[in-house]
């Protein structure tokens, strides 16, 4: 006899499994790891591409269309097959994932800073190297700063994301939530009833960052008013 189309024990019994769980800690921590290095790679890649010298703009702008334009999944493969295959250059999975994502993610970063570094106008830029400060100095000091308003908003949507895009490592036997909850398919055959677990994850973790990026939002908001006020006066 057919079972049922959904198992409602089996549901159950997932829903606090310690399996999946560790795969939630694994999502976290790629997550974690991937928002951190694609930051400073972007920041790299978005100094890089306002800078003068045309070379290294262009090199900045060749990486970005080519993560931009190609999918994370194809990446993957490539560092995670193909290069073994090709220059005998191998990764272990946890190593091309993490790779992968920050590779991805730096490019999509590098854009928000580029826009957030574009939006502060031009003469507090002149205005601070007329006074005397170098231009490390006028990026640190006067236009980092600014552009950190502008860039938090996006840059939360960058990591709520990514706690998604995550699931994508699956393809190259990462052990993150999603391979977990393939794994137990294929012990189990509850297929709906543990994909329904693992959206549950994704939408508390997801729901979680919301919370905290809201936080975030609001304290930068209320950091520059403070500064607007300051100002005016």
């Amino acid at each position: 006899m057919n079972r049922s189309v959904w198992d409602w024990g089996g549901f159950q019994d997932y829903v606090f499994n310690e399996f999946l769980f560790f795969g939630v800690l694994w999502t976290i921590g790629l997550t974690v790891a991937a928002i951190i290095g694609g930051l400073v790679l972007g920041a790299v890649l978005a100094l890089m591409r306002v800078s003068p010298v045309k070379a290294i703009s262009f090199f900045a702008q060749f990486y970005i269309w080519l993560f931009r334009g190609t999918p994370l999944l194809v990446q993957l493969l490539i560092i995670f097959t193909g290069l073994p295959l090709a220059i005998g250059v191998r990764f272990s999975v946890l190593e091309a994932a993490l790779l992968g994502l920050i590779l991805n993610e730096a490019a999509y970063l590098a854009e928000i800073i580029r826009g957030g570094i574009l939006a502060v106008p031009a003469g507090q830029s002149n205005a601070a190297r007329a006074l005397g400060l170098n231009p490390v100095q006028v990026m640190r000091y006067i236009v980092l700063p600014q552009a950190a308003r502008i860039i938090v908003p996006p840059l939360g949507n960058s990591v709520n994301g990514l706690l998604k895009t995550t699931s994508v490592t699956s393809v190259i036997s990462m052990e993150e939530l999603l391979r977990r909850t393939q794994i137990l398919i294929q012990e189990r055959f509850l297929v709906l009833e543990l994909f329904a677990v693992a959206a549950i994850y994704y939408l508390i973790l997801t729901t979680l960052w919301d919370l905290v990026q809201r936080r975030i939002e609001a304290r930068f908001g209320k950091a520059y008013s403070k500064v607007q006020i300051a100002e005016s006066y």
